[in-house]
């Protein structure tokens, strides 16, 4: 699948043509996956791949990604009183297993 603004630029490793802004299924993308990987790391150019009625989209990453916990959003209301009580809170009237 090629996007309307196809500008053609000739890979000589693959001799297949790609737009700038490269667009690919995901076919394509499996069929070149580390030479595509290789292009987005030297020229930081992204790549989108289309899946579906979705778009992903390979780009150099320049930092490295947060943890899982960093990403975490504030929730200050989600527990309301004291957390300790609820950890010394004896549940085996209602623990029913």
């Amino acid at each position: 699948m090629v996007s309307e603004s196809y500008v053609p630029q000739i890979d000589c490793r693959t001799t297949v043509c790609y737009q700038r802004s490269m667009v690919l299924t995901a076919s394509k993308l499996r069929e070149n996956i580390y030479r595509i990987l290789d292009r987005v790391a030297e020229t930081g150019v992204p790549v989108e791949i289309v899946r579906g009625r979705k778009r992903l989209k390979i780009v150099p990453a320049d930092e490295p990604a947060a943890s899982k916990v960093a990403r975490l959003k504030a929730r200050p209301k989600a527990l309301v009183g004291n957390p300790q009580r609820l950890v010394h809170m004896d549940w085996s009237k209602e623990w029913k297993p």
